[in-house]
């Protein structure tokens, strides 16, 4: 039985923080109403249920709230979300709101949006091929089912704009089910305006969530984004049997966010002023991607993050990378040449990339290919950097096909466009690009494997 207690007065309010003395029985994620005289009821959250002082997180503007005059209400209920297959084509505000002027969603359930990271014992190792159409991706960075495998961009990179093109054109083999909850974090007003104009111009929308959190709203809000888009996902895949891929943008606004509410709890910083518990609360979202014994479907994670600085040590990178399985990275320097999608394939990693690859998944021959390719990109791109020190004549006639490989690498594979590639599409174009280099060059492929390349002659 849910039992409502109201206290009348609190002892302080910093930030988005209200602090009340003298409470009994509260449990830490409670939903909190607080009421002002002459002002609107505002929503709030437990995070800190201690003996003596309990902390609210409001989850709207404090502006004009004095303490001493409010009255909280603690309902003695969690932050819950409506799921269901009901959501599947709407346009959802980061806690649920319909932003599509359609009536709010009924669902099928009502979730606890503080889900808890799969058990270990239930995990069933991945091994599914994913297709993103994105050929840097699916040939030598493959997402597989279950996998975490986020994607570092910079400020004023294309990243928004990829993960729209891998929301629109993902896609499983066999034709099971499939799903994408696109959770935005921190966007601007534009930029949701421009994800439901071209989703809805598009048959993507149709098997798509999207939760749009706004720079205009609540910034504490940006907290609960992505724990209601995987609230969604998970009943999506382990009740429906879908496999689901989760895409979050952007993971540098809601640290940044923990960041805040850190400080205004006067907590000791950790490295760069993030709280020292940043490792664990985003182990609390990405640990809750995942194949589960006995269920059909699965839960994919591609989150995208802004590098500060373009820095990859930055804590926000470095904290993901270890909780995560690889990384896609985007570049610069690709992206000032024009490049769609930047995807820098050296710095680029996926650990779980074997189990989704070879005979009966993408192309047997699809390990060596991308090796063939990883090393003759690697040895161009030094190359390139050693003419540049040295002048074009320091290079060994090996070395300058190499570097020109390079250049036809990024220009032919890597800058596809807004185009989708299948993967035998991907495959076919690095074949052709090997195809165009002295056999001698080849040093990663056996003799087997280059005569079973495509078209090759009998």
């Amino acid at each position: 039985m849910i039992v409502t207690r109201t206290y009348r007065g609190a002892h302080a309010l910093a930030g988005a923080l209200l602090y009340v003395q003298h409470t009994a029985g509260v449990a830490i994620g409670e939903e909190v109403v607080i009421r002002a005289p002459g002002q609107a009821p505002r929503r709030g959250q437990v995070i800190d249920a201690g003996a003596d002082v309990t902390v609210i997180q409001v989850l709207e503007d404090t502006l004009g709230l004095s303490p001493a005059r409010v009255e909280i209400e603690l309902t003695g209920a969690t932050a819950q979300a409506v799921v269901g297959k009901e959501l599947l084509g709407r346009a959802l505000s980061g806690v649920g709101a319909p932003l599509d002027d359609l009536p709010p969603p009924v669902g099928a359930a009502v979730r606890p949006v503080w889900g808890a990271p799969m058990n270990p014992s239930r995990r069933v190792p991945p091994g599914d091929f994913i297709e993103t159409g994105i050929s840097a991706i699916d040939g030598l960075n493959t997402l597989v089912r279950g996998q975490k495998l986020p994607v570092f961009s910079g400020a004023g990179l294309p990243a928004l704009e990829l993960a729209a093109q891998i929301v629109e054109h993902a896609r499983v083999a066999g034709g099971e089910p499939f799903a994408v909850v696109f959770a935005a974090i921190g966007i601007t007003a534009r930029e949701t305006r421009l994800f439901v104009d071209r989703f809805r111009g598009s048959r993507a929308l149709e098997r798509t969530v999207l939760f749009l959190n706004e720079t205009r709203d609540p910034t504490i809000e940006q907290l609960l984004v992505p724990r209601h888009a995987l609230a969604e996902a998970e009943h999506l895949a382990f009740d429906c049997g879908m496999h689901v891929l989760v895409v979050m943008a952007d993971v540098a606004h809601y640290c940044e966010t923990l960041r805040q509410v850190a400080a205004a709890r006067d907590e000791v910083p950790g490295r760069r002023g993030y709280p020292g518990y940043m490792y664990t609360d985003l182990a609390s979202l990405f640990e809750r991607a995942g194949v589960l014994a006995g269920r059909g479907g699965s839960v994919t994670q591609l989150p995208i993050l802004t590098m500060p600085d373009d820095d990859i040590t930055h804590p926000i990178p470095d904290l993901t990378g270890y909780i995560t399985e690889g990384q896609i990275v985007l570049s610069r320097a690709l992206h000032g040449q024009g490049v769609f999608p930047p995807i820098d394939v050296l710095p680029s990693l996926s650990r779980l990339m074997n189990a989704g690859i070879g005979a009966g998944k993408t192309a047997p021959e699809h390990r060596r290919w991308a090796d063939q390719l990883y090393a003759l990109y690697a040895r161009g791109r030094d190359a390139r950097l050693m003419a540049s020190i040295v002048g074009e004549g320091g290079l060994s006639e090996p070395d300058r096909r190499a570097r020109d490989f390079a250049v036809e690498f990024e220009r032919a594979l890597v800058a596809q466009g807004h185009t989708r590639r299948t993967i035998a599409e991907t495959i076919a174009v690095g074949w052709k690009l090997l195809e165009a280099l002295p056999r001698t060059d080849l040093e990663r492929l056996d003799d087997e494997t280059w005569a079973r390349r495509p078209g090759a002659a009998p």
